[in-house]
């Protein structure tokens, strides 16, 4: 029996940003990145994850198909993403993230989890797993979640 078709999608992608070198710089360009992302992807019903080390950026995108696809070809001509590559693009019954847009920086709080991913060398050598983006961006949301005291999602 075929599983029905859904037209609930998720993306994941990875990039080379064109951002400052300068930590502190680096850090509000992508706070910004996340506040306008933030907005259409609200407007969009979009959910996604954005993960940021050193010049790599990866992203987990939710939706439906034709707006994830609006949103990838926004993103693919921005000219603060170079090299970007689709990781992962299938059908999912249910969404995982709960933000519209959430943006972490690799930094001393999060660096257990992203040395644990261990993606620096899959990016620098153009082969990022999505599974470990993918787990990663959970993780990520897990803890904070937890943080602020929510143990399991309804969505």
């Amino acid at each position: 029996m075929r599983a029905k078709r859904t037209s609930l999608v998720h993306l994941i992608y990875f990039s080379r940003l064109t951002l400052s070198s300068d930590v502190q710089v680096r850090t509000g360009q992508v706070g910004e990145i996340t506040r306008h992302a933030q907005k259409k992807n609200e407007f969009s019903v979009i959910t996604s994850f954005l993960l940021v080390e050193q010049n790599f950026a990866a992203q987990v995108i939710e939706g439906e198909r034709t707006s994830v696809h609006e949103t990838f070809n926004r993103i693919f001509a921005d000219d603060r993403h170079r090299d970007v590559q689709i990781c992962e693009w299938r059908e999912i019954t249910k969404r995982e993230f709960v933000n519209s847009c959430r943006s972490t920086i690799r930094s001393s709080t999060t660096d257990p989890h992203f040395a644990k991913a261990n993606l620096l060398p899959m990016f620098q050598r153009g082969t990022p797993k999505a599974s470990s983006i993918h787990a990663l961006a959970l993780a990520l949301q897990a803890e904070e979640m937890s943080k602020q005291g929510i143990d399991h999602l309804f969505i």
